[in-house]
């Protein structure tokens, strides 16, 4: 199973939405998102951590004078058998994982662009995602 969503954010903070047919196993064709209602959970999670990112990464940018007039989170969620799982069909043992793939728009150096990577790394979402958070039935 995959899933593949792209969030651009332009400078002004201007948010659009591309997905992949999560039918399809073909994940290099992007639509336009008219509704996220209309992306399935997966989806909705990989928008969350994309427009997370994009957020921190403009205010950054706009508090620290760095001219970035827009930046992409292209994210995939991709789940997979354990390669170690002698049973899987029987153990439902599946490794999950998102790949995220952050570009810059705007006249940036070396280490203006090194700082961005860093402070994507500051998304709450993403944080979130990689130390787990666990749910508690009230």
């Amino acid at each position: 199973m995959s899933e593949r969503v792209a969030v651009y954010q332009d400078k002004s903070f201007r948010t659009d939405f591309r997905a992949a047919d999560p039918n399809e196993e073909d994940t290099s064709e992007l639509e336009t998102v008219m509704h996220l209602h209309n992306l399935t959970p997966y989806g909705m999670l990989l928008a969350s951590l994309g427009t997370c990112t994009a957020i921190v990464v403009n205010t950054y940018a706009r508090n620290h004078g760095i001219p970035l007039r827009g930046i992409t989170v292209d994210s995939t969620y991709e789940r997979v058998f354990a390669d170690d799982c002698e049973d899987c069909d029987m153990d439902n043992n599946y490794e999950e994982v998102i790949h995220e793939h952050v570009d810059f728009e705007g006249n940036l150096d070396d280490s203006q662009l090194k700082r961005l990577h860093q402070v994507a790394k500051a998304c709450s979402v993403r944080r979130m995602l990689e130390r787990g958070i666990r749910v508690v039935e009230d």
